[in-house]
């Protein structure tokens, strides 16, 4: 029996070839990676919402992020500091909505590079490997480009940092697996 991602893989074929858009097992799955990117994402952000609640811990600002892609059409990707950068119209909207479709698009990548039907029966290792691999971008890509060095090594309070960062994305991690138990209900019906 094929597999749900081995389906997606082989109806992808090579590149460019293939009717993989008419192919509905490609058109769900693919669906299904999006509500369980989504609802990753959200439990990440509901994870924030409680260390600041509980802890009185800062959660990321999002608008930052936006301010970031947002001076990217002029080619300026590396900041001495982007929160002192020039504000952008929209930044704010272009931050939550990136934070979103990255985190579709970690999704997605799971649920097309695992063995097996870990879509239709997930477990939990898989998605805190991702969570834990998902923390290379910030540490090597954003908090560079946004002027706090490798791993937010210049920023007041590195430790710090790199510890809500580990936390937000092993919550992300978590979130993969909580978000893909329903979609996999759903699946198997």
């Amino acid at each position: 029996m094929a597999t749900l991602s081995t389906e997606i893989l082989s109806a992808l074929g090579p590149v460019g070839a293939g009717p993989a858009r008419d192919d509905p097992t490609l058109t769900i799955a693919i669906l299904a990676a999006f509500c369980v990117g989504i609802g990753a994402t959200a439990i990440m952000d509901l994870w924030a919402i409680f260390l600041r609640g509980a802890f009185n811990v800062a959660s990321a600002d999002y608008c930052l992020v936006g301010r970031w892609f947002c001076h990217m059409p002029a080619w300026k990707f590396v900041h001495q500091s982007i929160a002192k950068a020039q504000k952008k119209a929209g930044e704010c909207a272009v931050g939550w909505v990136a934070h979103y479709v990255i985190g579709i698009i970690y999704a997605v990548a799971l649920v097309m590079l695992m063995p097996g039907d870990w879509l239709q029966q997930p477990t939990l290792l898989p998605a805190l490997l991702v969570g834990l691999g998902t923390l290379f971008f910030p540490f090597f890509v954003m908090q560079p480009a946004f002027g706090l060095g490798i791993a937010a090594a210049r920023s007041p309070r590195p430790a710090q940092a790199r510890l809500r960062s580990f936390s937000s994305h092993m919550a992300f991690g978590t979130g993969l697996y909580l978000a893909a138990v329903p979609v996999s209900l759903f699946l198997s019906q």
